[in-house]
């Protein structure tokens, strides 16, 4: 009798995580989809809402620069009142601005929904990464629930791009908005039902209200002046003193976090664990690189081979293939070699892929300049995204699970943010004025070519930084 109520029990344990292994993913899924499938509708978003040109791009930036400045805080909330409680929070949110985006009737309502979508997600995704870390602690089950997690965060990202161009021809771009209410609707009722009641939290020190004030602040600054410099200029006064604001305010707020006063927004004792900053470090190359190629391969293969929106989106589902094939890999592996050694092979082998892409042509081809070097770059990324998400929460408490969570959420926003800026600067500075066929393809093979460095630079700090043992 002992034997079976174990087995039940054991049965039922299986399907609770499962359960929450689910809505997890699918918490995940959304984010993924929604930073990918807007970009291809912006011309149809501008024709329908009547946008100025300088006025589109808020589209992306008031998303970016509250997901961006929000993740910190969202982290800290979702250990002050709970998990569930911001993971369900941040779902409602993201599905209700998503709605509201959708029926938009001008160009204010909608960058407002968009800023109202960065604040659902930077709540929802560092709490779904605290449950993910909580529920699965340590060993092999660890290993395959992170390595599911990279493989769905690829497949959002491919299928974004691809839904974007086909939804925005088909249907039209408020589609692209409204897809995302049913697609919230999943996860949350998936989470609300399977992730346990958040117990009661008992808080020994003042809430640090004003740190939160500064790193929202210093955060959402740091995202504007680097988004922004694509259009204005690094030497721009504009540019010049946000981010001069932008650094006092994380200055002052590492001060206020000294306090032992305050129950810190991030506790300056959490970066001592090496784990934690070396896959900080990590994670912020492999964003800036990462961001990098998807943007310089769609205009590739858009502006210099000819190809379609919807077309150019089908052309991404090999990446997005290879990297659940790298996930795959990551978690077979998992039982034999730490994290770090995975990072350690994932990272060059990526870099290898970006310097493949970087030999370009302005008469190239999709098999020989997109689909070879998608599938190495691919492969080596999906060895590296499970690990270092596992790695980054390794001996972390589980009441500092969301701030743990919340700092490698944002660590990959700036690093996507930074990169973008810093690498399209670079390749529009070799592109020039004259956008021929043959420029725009050696700006974005010089753009390629600086990603494949910033990915070895990534597979150094991970020698360096991370621990030799297991922290998987």
């Amino acid at each position: 009798m002992n034997a079976v109520s174990r087995v039940r029990g054991h049965s039922a344990q299986r399907q609770r995580t499962g359960s929450i292994l689910t809505a997890v993913n699918g918490v995940q899924l959304l984010v993924s989809l929604d930073l990918c499938i807007v970009n291809v509708a912006l011309p149809d978003i501008a024709e329908g809402l009547g946008f100025a040109p300088a006025e589109l791009t808020w589209v992306i930036h008031a998303y970016a620069l509250t997901f961006g400045g929000l993740l910190l805080l969202g982290g800290k909330l979702a250990d002050l009142v709970g998990r569930r409680r911001t993971l369900l929070f941040g779902l409602f949110i993201f599905a209700a601005a998503s709605l509201l985006a959708g029926l938009a009737t001008s160009p204010g309502l909608l960058v407002a929904a968009r800023g109202l979508q960065g604040l659902g997600a930077a709540a929802m995704q560092p709490a779904s990464l605290a449950v993910l870390t909580t529920t699965f602690p340590a060993g092999r089950a660890r290993a395959r629930a992170f390595g599911m997690w990279s493989a769905i965060n690829a497949l959002g990202a491919a299928l974004g791009v691809v839904l974007g161009g086909l939804v925005t021809e088909f249907a039209g771009w408020r589609w692209v908005m409204l897809l995302n209410v049913p697609v919230a609707l999943v996860p949350l009722l998936l989470a609300g039902r399977a992730i346990p009641k958040d117990n009661p939290v008992k808080r020994s020190r003042r809430p640090d209200v004003l740190g939160a004030i500064l790193v929202t602040v210093g955060m959402t600054m740091l995202v504007y002046a680097v988004v922004r410099s694509t259009e204005l200029g690094w030497k721009a006064p504009q540019t010049v003193l946000t981010l001069v604001a932008a650094a006092g305010a994380l200055v002052l707020f590492v001060v206020v976090e000294r306090s032992p006063r305050r129950d810190p927004i991030l506790r300056l004792g959490l970066l001592a664990n090496r784990s934690v900053t070396g896959s900080n470090v990590f994670n912020l190359l492999i964003g800036a690189a990462m961001a990098s190629c998807f943007y310089f391969i769609s205009l590739y293969v858009q502006l210099v081979l000819g190809h379609p929106p919807a077309i150019t989106g089908f052309m991404f589902l090999p990446f997005a293939l290879g990297v659940i094939v790298g996930a795959v890999l990551a978690v077979k592996l998992g039982g034999q070699f730490a994290p770090r050694t995975l990072m350690l092979v994932g990272a060059p082998v990526t870099a290898l892929g970006f310097a493949w892409f970087g030999l370009m042509r302005a008469d190239g081809t999709f098999l020989t300049d997109v689909l070879g070097p998608s599938l190495v770059a691919s492969i080596g990324f999906g060895l590296c995204l499970g690990p270092v998400v596992s790695t980054a929460t390794h001996g972390v408490k589980d009441e500092e699970a969301g701030m743990a969570s919340g700092l490698l959420a944002s660590a990959r926003q700036l690093g996507a943010s930074l990169g973008l800026a810093v690498l399209g600067t670079i390749a529009q500075h070799r592109i020039g004025t004259e956008a021929t066929a043959e420029a725009s393809s050696a700006g974005y093979s010089l753009g390629m070519f600086v990603g494949a460095g910033l990915l070895v630079l990534a597979a150094g700090a991970a020698f360096v930084m991370l621990p030799r043992h297991r922290t998987g």
